[in-house]
Parts: structure tokens; C-alpha cells; sequence
């Protein structure tokens, strides 16, 4: 796998033929893994490489200027799920004030075209360029890339997107989002060396050190799995406030391993 940046002003084009998907993919759920595998497809069918196309940081921190937006993923955890899926290379683009004002036909000249793109695969509402002005069908007119469009992946209640698992995960709706996902809905993060209180209880827990990025799920105890070194575990994780032993406001993620 590697990972290509790439901003307005990069010089450097890269020669290897690709077939690509593009957006943001947080979550990376059961339609953006239609992206995905159909762009491996179309990699195929024209012997060449397989690309995913995101952005960083989050398109609408730098057109709205928002901050402290929150994720179902992070940017780790989208490129290892692309990988999975037989994604070869990642391009992130530099989505900056400059690019963000960029008209669809400079973002291409300015972006893709530094791509040796045969094939690009989109959603069919996906949007780009200055007030989202471009689109499949202008891709499809201002380039001779082979463009895909890819219709929306529905349940009985609609179309499976990143909003829908977001208002799930602050329900604390684990089979709503295990469903829209394709897979259990995930965390990662780092252990750290806590108070030692739950070792005095006879419940030694892991102390997880994890991403402010993440969309938590709301308050509670949950069933979960613990994967450490490829080796998954049984556990329970506790996610709450602990104001004895954690005076910051941020919840402690806490989980029992239990074998």
C-alpha cells in the first residue's frame, strides 16, 4: 500500500495507471465498501492499479470552518479498512481554502490530473468543485476517465450513510450500526497506566487513551472485543465519567478483558 499527498500546488505527477473512488468515507460503511469494490473492478478491467481518493482535513472544517468535528472513524482506520477491501494506494489531497474554491474543472487539472487516471469510480450524489458546482456528469464530460457511478446501498429504512450511523452511535444502537457498517462498530486507541483501582477490586481494566476525534457512543457498559497484537479477547468496556479518578472531561474508556 502507499499513500499519495497531494495539494494545489504539488508539482510532481505520478506515472503508475489508477483506477480510483473518491469522498470521505468516514465510517467506511456498506456504500462506500460498494465504492471501493467497484473501483477494484474497474482496476481490473483495465489492468492497473487501485486508488482511494480522500481529503484531510474534513472537507466541512474548511468550508465552514467548523471545529471539533467528530468522526465514526479516523483517517487510520478508513485507509486499513480500504486495504482490506484490496484498495493499493491512498491519495490524500490537501483540502485547504485553495482547493476548496477551486472550480470543478481547475479541481481537476489541479488535483486529478497529477493522477494517471484510467478510471474513477463516485457515488451518484457526489459533488465537487466551488459550492459543490461539479459532479458525475461533469466528470464524465471534462475528462476521458472511464467514471462509474455507483448507486446508493439501502436497508428498509433507506439509504445507509454516515449520518444515520452517527445518530445510531449517540443512541447507543450497536445492531443498527453493526448492520449499516458491515462490521462491529470499532475504537482504537493506546493503554494507559491509570489508578490501579480496578486491579484492588479484582477487575484489573485497560485504560484506553483514545482519539478526540471519535463520535462516542452514549454512556454505558458494553459487550465488546479487544484485539491486541492479532489476538482478539472477550472483554467489557465501561464508558463514562469517573470523576474519582479522572478529573478532565473527557469519558474514560475503560475494558475488562476477559479472555
Amino acid at each position: 500500500m502507499r499513500v499519495i499527498n497531494i495539494g494545489v500546488h504539488t508539482v510532481q505527477k505520478y506515472q503508475n495507471p489508477m483506477c480510483a473512488c473518491i469522498g470521505y468515507f468516514d465510517g467506511m460503511h456498506l456504500g462506500h465498501q460498494a465504492l471501493v469494490k467497484a473501483t477494484v473492478a474497474l482496476a481490473r478491467k483495465h489492468s492497473c492499479e487501485s486508488a482511494l481518493i480522500t481529503f484531510e482535513p474534513d472537507p466541512w472544517v474548511t468550508i465552514k470552518g467548523l471545529k471539533d468535528v467528530k468522526h465514526i472513524t479516523t483517517m487510520r482506520q478508513r485507509i486499513n479498512r480500504a486495504v482490506e477491501l484490496g484498495i493499493q494506494n491512498i491519495i490524500i489531497l490537501d483540502f485547504d481554502k485553495e482547493m476548496s474554491e477551486l472550480s470543478p474543472t481547475d479541481f481537476i487539472h489541479k488535483t486529478l490530473a497529477k493522477l494517471n487516471l484510467k478510471g474513477i469510480v463516485c457515488g451518484f450524489d457526489f459533488h465537487y468543485g466551488l459550492h459543490g458546482a461539479g459532479d458525475c456528469n461533469t466528470l464524465k464530460e471534462e475528462t476521458d476517465y472511464d467514471v462509474v457511478v455507483v448507486d446508493a446501498v439501502e436497508d428498509e429504512v433507506g439509504k445507509i450513510s454516515s449520518t444515520r450511523i452517527c445518530d445510531a452511535i449517540v443512541q447507543g444502537n450497536m445492531p443498527a450500526i453493526k448492520k449499516m457498517l458491515g462490521q462491529y462498530y470499532s475504537l482504537e486507541g493506546i493503554v494507559r497506566r491509570g489508578h490501579q483501582q480496578g486491579r484492588l477490586m479484582g477487575f484489573p481494566t485497560a485504560n484506553i487513551d483514545y482519539s478526540d476525534e471519535y463520535l462516542l457512543p452514549k454512556e454505558g457498559v458494553y459487550a465488546s472485543m479487544v484485539e491486541i497484537d492479532h489476538h482478539v479477547y472477550g472483554a467489557m468496556t465501561n464508558l463514562g465519567h469517573n470523576p474519582t479518578f479522572n478529573t478532565s472531561e473527557k469519558l474514560s474508556l475503560e475494558t475488562y478483558i476477559i479472555g
